[in-house]
């Protein structure tokens, strides 16, 4: 059985449907006290600690911090050797994800009560943001745009790359989206002492507000130790696609619908939800059909086989039942008229909507966010957007009517918590 075959009309379904949702998000305890320690001794000895880590781990002879510097005309030239195609190709996805976010971006306000009294917001970017982007194996720079764009579309002034460079080698297409992307500086590190030299700064690398991107599980749990140092967007799961069809869509398109998750690695979740069961088996046939050509065929293969489902439903109305339930990162809509369903989804990271409109899509160059949440904190969570990279001021500013109409409504309300002070220092605005 290459991937799990389930229906809802079977009585042990619901059991069934947890075991395959569980995922282990508990902290390794021997990583967390190895993290903590590189932690630690990057934040004592900086520059120094950030070299030996970066040499021992990365199999690099770096002699000082500044090697690890990429900056300038550095990444103007990384551009001007990756082929044409993919220069262009960057240059659009990041045109569109800018054209997206400008739609999420807020303004400052405010109101004036009748008695003068000036309330409202103050909309502030967040002065510099620290992106960490994977190295070596795995190479992501749609994940670089789609961190760094929305930040310079709110305003901030400096973002910060940090990347490993196994045995030293820099990817071209890493730093050239750095550099279209508007990336100030590249730090060629990794880990979690790149986490621990963006939280905590070091003389070469700049103290950062908030720490955005990817990691292995060394990263997340050096992401999770610095929360509260600075701000982190999320502790991210495996990557899932939820696949909810009534039948009619290409079953070659929903296997390789599927597939475009689960080659992400073993622990990713790939399922389908459709009441038909004749066209469940049509997509298991291309399964077995489209599988053995996969470059990713053996991940593929883990990842279907342990956390995969076809779940056979009775109706639609289940069907969005069941995927509000699961609360995807990614749910694609592969129906008819997908408008008729969209209000009835409440949890999802991202709605795909239609047979045309592929996962891939919003991967790479659709426009909206691909950082996205998982193992089912849609239910609570939103993708990262320009939100994510400003903070918000509340303003008061009372008229000499208004503070003596508020000290009184404060004063009551302070000496019921027995604050005289509080109290006393709205009384004395009070006008007798």
């Amino acid at each position: 059985m290459l991937i799990n075959r389930l229906t809802t009309a079977d009585p042990e379904f619901d059991q069934r449907l947890d075991a395959l949702l569980a995922w282990d998000a508990s902290v390794n305890d021997d990583i967390t006290q190895t993290v903590k320690a590189i932690l630690a001794d990057v934040r004592e000895r900086g520059d120094a600690a950030l070299v030996e880590y970066t040499n021992r781990f990365d199999h690099r002879q770096v002699a000082s911090a500044a090697e690890l510097v990429v900056e300038g005309d550095a990444l103007e030239q990384a551009l001007a050797r990756i082929p044409e195609s993919q220069v262009a190709a960057l240059r659009e996805a990041a045109a569109r994800i800018e054209a997206y976010h400008q739609h999420q971006k807020q303004d400052s306000w405010t109101y004036t009560e009748a008695n003068g009294t000036v309330l409202g917001q103050k909309v502030t970017p967040l002065d510099r943001v620290g992106l960490y982007a994977p190295g070596g194996k795995a190479v992501y720079p749609s994940s670089i745009l789609m961190a760094a764009v929305p930040a310079k579309v709110a305003g901030v002034p400096e973002v910060v790359l940090v990347t490993p460079t196994p045995k030293g080698e820099l990817n071209d297409i890493v730093l050239a989206a750095a550099a279209v992307a508007g990336v100030s500086r590249v730090i060629t590190v990794g880990g979690a002492q790149a986490v621990a030299a963006l939280a905590y700064g070091t003389e070469t690398v700049p103290k950062v507000d908030k720490i955005v991107g990817p990691g292995n599980i060394f990263v997340a749990t050096a992401k999770r130790e610095v929360f509260g140092t600075v701000d982190i967007d999320m502790i991210a799961g495996p990557s899932e696609i939820l696949v909810v069809c009534d039948g009619k869509t290409d079953p070659d398109w929903v296997a390789m619908d599927l597939f475009s998750q689960a080659e992400h690695d073993e622990d990713a979740q790939a399922i389908l939800l459709c009441p038909d069961g004749s066209f469940i088996d049509k997509v298991y046939q291309s399964i077995e059909k489209l599988l053995p050509g996969m470059e990713r065929k053996g991940i593929i293969e883990v990842s279907l086989a342990n956390r995969g489902a076809l779940i056979h439903v009775r109706d639609m109305a289940e069907a969005i039942a069941l995927s509000n339930r699961i609360a995807p990162e990614h749910l694609e809509l592969s129906v008819e008229n997908p408008d008729d369903y969209l209000a009835a989804i409440r949890h999802a990271g991202a709605i795909f909507m239609g047979r045309h409109t592929s996962e891939s899509l919003g991967d790479y160059c659709a426009g909206p966010n691909h950082v996205l949440p998982t193992s089912g904190t849609a239910r609570f969570s939103s993708p990262l957007g320009v939100y994510d990279y400003v903070k918000r001021s509340s303003i008061i500013h009372c008229s000499p009517e208004g503070a003596s109409l508020l000290g009184e409504v404060a004063s009551v309300l302070a000496r019921g918590e027995y604050l005289e002070a509080h109290a006393r220092s709205a009384e004395y605005r009070i006008i007798k």
